[in-house]
């Protein structure tokens, strides 16, 4: 190593090694390295004369070419000079010896953290899915835009489009004269780079949505990263018809209308359990379009229910929902109190007593389509609160009354259907007039043909224990509790024949005993001038000429309320205020129809039964009566 320091710089390293030679630390024998600093004197003294002598003959070379080159010679004339001149330079260029490079230190580069891959909405929690759409409003919010407008104009609905273009427009042409604003919600999203379709519904349908960054500029970026399914936009371009033929709205400008924070169900797999379905009727609405159908439809019903009486004539007069007494037909009712008034109320359990207040008073023809509240079991066919239409005629019977039901229905149909033929399940019913009439003891003699109930003594005790050896022979269940003829009849009737009762039929002349506010029959005794509609297995109506004889009212009553004491919770109490303006005496014929029921009818709207315990029924319950309130409250 010392050697190698002289042969590169010796006058440097003389005083260097005499230094080292004269330190008494230094383990190196003095002879050898004197001995060696001599040398390497001599030599650097040589080499230094040669080098000088070198170096003019150089310079003179040099200004030879110079004197060459001024002198007009060309590139080859001057090349033997000029490689005298670089032998000469390479003589006095030291070759120094191969050092051995220390390997470079690479710089070493901050290591970047492996993110991991972003994850997709499918593979995000709930939370994380609500946290990335909340991210996307402070976005938009940073940058200016906001995510939930006030206001915006459409100019068609989704249908009205589809309808105004309907065998218009070849594939890939476009209306480019038009323009037009439509809004909201996306259901489906595709995006392919610099080109995406977007599924828009409104209340009336779909639409799609063409949209390119060509045509939207810089605001394409934004839509791409800002919008989701279930957020609800504005679009406004023109009208195209896509290459394969689907009508779209070729987007020139968006508004983002509302950003949604949570996601929507899955497309395919998200909203199936019904109870789910019945708890999240947005949600059920929103992603099942055949149940906003129904929800439409059901008002057109209602409001065709009401244009029809209105057009003969019926006022609909609203009654109390809060009585002191519960009346007007056998169930138990909801119980509440009023503070102020220190007073225990119930909700209504029917709509009849008041209104039959109103024809004693003066008016020949009222209605009321209003709830009902009655506090008995829940299923999908029986529910705590309900709508119903009562209306009451003065001087018309229940064969008037009977005419007024067909035609009320065969209007309701013709509003919402273009047939009068309605599938059912596994049925169709069909609406078409006239509709079967048929004595409830006529029907059941077609399930029992060897027994006739109008042929017995009903205030015979024999003949009452005929009549329940007749019902047990049939396979009819509880009938040893009955206590007169007419509930035997009546129970034949509901366990025999009401479940096949398909196609609407008006079953007429009910026992008095089931009928308390009913008019007897006017050549029948013990029967009443009622009659109930079935269709589809179950009942959808129920009328009779009202009972006008307070006495008989007041004695009627008073058997309710011994059934009440005796503890039936369904039996009504004695209504002193009604037995006192029935006495101001009155004459008329009431019908009150089951909406609810007849919408289903209607609509073939068969409900998947909820199965569960009765716990979990009456949570749903609870959960299913608020939202109702809720909704009420609000409308």
């Amino acid at each position: 190593m010392a050697f190698f320091l002289l042969s590169r710089n010796a006058a440097a390293f003389v005083p260097a090694a005499r230094s080292l030679v004269s330190s008494s630390s230094a383990r190196i024998n003095a002879p050898i390295v004197a001995s060696y600093i001599t040398r390497s004197s001599k030599l650097f003294m040589s080499t230094e004369a040669d080098t000088a002598k070198i170096e003019a003959q150089i310079q003179a070379k040099g200004d030879e070419i110079r004197q060459l080159k001024a002198d007009g010679s060309d590139k080859a004339a001057l090349a033997p000079y000029i490689q005298e001149l670089l032998a000469l330079k390479a003589k006095i260029t030291p070759t120094e010896p191969t050092e051995e490079k220390a390997p470079k230190k690479e710089k070493s580069k901050p290591q970047k953290q492996k993110q991991s891959p972003k994850k997709s909405e499918a593979d995000m929690s709930d939370s994380e899915l609500r946290q990335a759409r909340l991210g996307k409003v402070e976005a938009m919010r940073e940058a200016g835009v906001e995510p939930y407008a006030y206001s915006y104009s459409p100019t068609h609905t989704a249908m009205e489009l589809q309808d105004q273009y309907e065998g218009k427009l070849e594939g890939g042409e476009e209306d480019e004269v038009s323009d037009v604003a439509v809004a909201g919600r996306v259901m489906a999203k595709r995006v392919f780079g610099k080109l995406a379709f977007f599924t828009l519904q409104d209340e009336s349908g779909i639409i799609q949505l063409h949209l390119e960054k060509n045509r939207l500029g810089d605001s394409f970026k934004n839509l791409k990263a800002w919008v989701d399914a279930g957020d609800i936009v504005g679009i406004r371009g023109t009208v195209r018809r896509t290459d394969k033929g689907e009508l779209s709205v070729f987007a020139k400008e968006w508004t983002m209308l509302t950003k949604s924070v949570t996601p929507l169900p899955d497309k395919w797999h998200g909203l199936t359990d019904i109870a789910k379905r019945y708890r999240s009727r947005h949600l059920d609405l929103i992603v099942n379009p055949s149940v906003r159908e129904t929800f439409r439809k059901r008002a057109i019903i209602t409001s065709t229910l009401r244009r029809e009486l209105d057009a003969m004539g019926f006022l609909e007069i609203e009654t109390p929902v809060l009585h002191s007494q519960s009346g007007g037909a056998e169930a138990k009712p909801f119980e509440t109190y009023h503070n102020t008034m220190d007073m225990d109320l119930t909700l209504r359990i029917a709509t009849e007593l008041h209104l039959k207040r109103l024809v004693i008073g003066g008016f020949n023809k009222v209605y009321e389509v209003g709830r009902i509240f009655r506090n008995e079991g829940i299923s999908t066919r029986h529910n705590p609160e309900f709508t119903s239409v009562e209306l009451y005629q003065a001087y018309a019977d229940y064969e008037d009354m009977m005419e007024l039901t067909e035609q009320l229905v065969v209007s309701m149909c013709d509003a919402v259907s273009d047939t009068r033929e309605l599938p059912y399940g596994e049925h169709t019913v069909s609406v078409e007039r006239p509709w079967r009439r048929v004595t409830m003891n006529d029907i059941v003699k077609e399930y029992i043909p060897d027994f006739d109930f109008e042929s017995l003594d009903r205030d015979c005790p024999e003949d009452l224990e005929k009549a329940k050896s007749a019902a047990k022979a049939a396979g009819v269940p509880k009938v040893d509790d009955l206590t007169s003829i007419g509930y035997v009849l009546n129970q034949c009737f509901e366990e025999l024949c009401e479940v096949n009762l398909i196609q609407p039929t008006f079953v007429t002349d009910y026992p008095v005993d089931v009928s308390p506010l009913a008019k007897p029959h006017r050549s029948k005794p013990g029967y009443t001038e009622r009659f109930e509609l079935f269709a589809t297995g179950r009942e959808l109506a129920n009328s009779f000429s009202e009972l006008t004889d307070s006495i008989d009212q007041r004695e009627r009553f008073d058997a309710q309320a011994a059934k009440k004491e005796a503890g039936d919770e369904e039996a009504c109490d004695v209504d002193e205020e009604f037995l006192s303006a029935l006495e101001q005496e009155w004459w008329g014929m009431a019908m009150e129809m089951g909406v609810d029921d007849l919408n289903e009818e209607m609509q073939d709207d068969m409900e998947e039964e909820f199965e569960s315990d009765g716990d979990e029924w009456q949570r749903f319950g609870k959960q299913w009566i608020l939202g109702v309130v809720d909704l009420n409250e609000e409308m």
